[in-house]
């Protein structure tokens, strides 16, 4: 799970494993695989950032000694 913010300031849980795509309009706007959107006050870069800590946390990615790269399990 990544905590998030709305645009009320109020923070959330979600699943980071349902998210389709992210994309700015100019606000950051999150869809889930099932159609429902989220918009938030976090940029796409950022969100991106907790995706990936989420993924490295629960073991679907590993960072590589040699070049700091991701690569999946």
């Amino acid at each position: 799970m990544i905590t998030l913010t709305k645009l009320n300031g109020k923070e959330f849980s979600l699943h980071a494993v349902y998210i389709e795509t992210i994309e700015a309009f100019p606000d950051c706007t999150i869809t889930l695989t099932n159609g429902k959107k989220f918009v938030v006050k976090e940029s796409v870069e950022e969100v991106e950032k907790r995706i990936e800590a989420f993924y490295m946390r629960v073991g679907l990615f590993r960072v590589m000694a040699q070049g700091g790269e991701l690569h999946e399990q």
